[in-house]
């Protein structure tokens, strides 16, 4: 079967998923292209394959469903504007929480920012990200393409951030804030076997309830003449220095 209209109830359902409110109903989420396709295939979140008429999809992907399309719908589904001749449909991953290394997320607006932030920690070792509400939405398909599909290789939770700090403490982890004002060098941080930093804002950093909550700073010496850094640039910068 060949689907071929925008009107056809299946083809108005995957519509919906370009929604943040619809993807966290149905727990899915649309990818685009072979690469996201086959790197959710291999962590076991590939539910269908979506492959233009003309396409030889034959073996592709194993014991997965298959929809053919016509280039109109699959150019509505797509995000890229060049549409793929192949997309996913994917549930949401579910990994196992470990709590030693983590990383806090509070209000990161950019896509491009928090997929590179997801590449970076799966890269230096992060075991969870935690991502507070207020933040872009994980499976916003700008936000999977700029993590090359590390979203399937790492534990994400989007949390209440009060909330999980204070577990954390309970649990005796670190909570590390970063901010110049009492805070040491980076250079001179000691690298821990557990620790939770936070990561803020693009435009106005951590807020200042969630850095009352932290037990220590740190910062990233830099030329005087240099404002800040990127949010994503900063993180991969001490994810790589804390990595052990």
């Amino acid at each position: 079967m060949v689907y071929t209209s925008l009107e056809n109830a299946k083809i108005k359902e995957l519509r919906k998923l370009k929604q943040r409110k619809y993807r966290e109903k149905q727990k899915q989420f649309l990818i685009d292209g072979k690469h996201l396709v086959q790197e959710a295939y291999n962590a076991g979140c590939l539910d269908a394959i979506i492959v233009l008429e003309d396409m030889n999809y034959d073996s592709l992907f194993p014991n997965v469903d298959v929809m053919i399309v016509t280039s109109e719908i699959m150019k509505v589904l797509s995000d890229v504007e060049t549409s793929p001749n192949i997309m996913g449909l994917c549930h949401k991953p579910e990994l196992s929480t470990e709590k030693n290394k983590l990383l806090l997320l509070d209000g990161i607006q950019d896509p491009g920012n928090l997929g590179t932030i997801i590449r970076s920690a799966v890269a230096f070792h992060i075991d969870t990200v935690y991502i507070g509400k207020g933040s872009v939405d994980v499976y916003n398909p700008k936000v999977i393409r700029s993590s090359q599909g590390m979203i399937f290789k790492i534990n994400l939770q989007t949390v209440v951030l009060e909330d999980k700090i204070e577990e954390l403490k309970r649990m005796n982890i670190p909570i590390i804030g970063t901010k110049v004002t009492n805070g040491k060098s980076l250079k001179s941080f000691p690298k821990l076997d557990k620790f939770a930093i936070i990561m803020g804002n693009e435009g106005n950093g951590v807020r200042s309830e969630i850095l009352e909550l932290c037990d220590e700073y740190l910062y990233i010496d830099m030329k005087e003449n240099c404002e800040s850094l990127n949010v994503a640039v900063a993180t991969s910068i001490i994810l790589y220095e804390l990595d052990k």
